[in-house]
């Protein structure tokens, strides 16, 4: 088995193996990573390597909206939330926009980080009692 087939492997465990609150973590994670890979290309002037990681931030996105759980009233501020993300997104995009791009990152890694206390404080997602 070669090196990237073992990571692949291990990749695909520890999705397969992830809680719903880890996968939400991996999410996180991943919009983050993809926003500052844009940033760079930006910077960089790399057209086409921004819009493949502010199409793979858009896609997160929408997931998180998708698996949304509307029956508690939190879901419109969080769906709220997203749908600015994802326009904001668009613009950036449009215009490879560094600015945007930050604040958008921004705002992914506060979420990220209260899902990570949100993590911490009910033992990994599930209710402490």
């Amino acid at each position: 088995m070669s090196l990237n087939n073992g990571y692949a492997a291990y990749a695909n465990n520890k999705i397969m193996t992830a809680s719903p609150a880890e996968l939400t973590m991996m999410l996180y994670e991943g919009a983050v990573k993809f926003c500052n890979i844009a940033i760079r290309a930006v910077e960089e002037k790399d057209i086409e390597k921004a819009h493949t990681n502010i199409m793979k931030v858009e896609n997160i996105i929408t997931e998180f909206q998708a698996t949304l759980d509307r029956k508690y009233p939190v879901s419109k501020d969080f769906d709220s939330v997203y749908v600015y993300l994802s326009q904001r997104l668009m613009e950036a995009n449009f215009k490879k926009d560094k600015e945007i791009l930050e604040e958008v990152l921004e705002h992914l890694r506060t979420m990220r980080d209260t899902w990570k206390e949100v993590m911490r404080l009910t033992a990994n997602g599930t209710q402490v009692t």
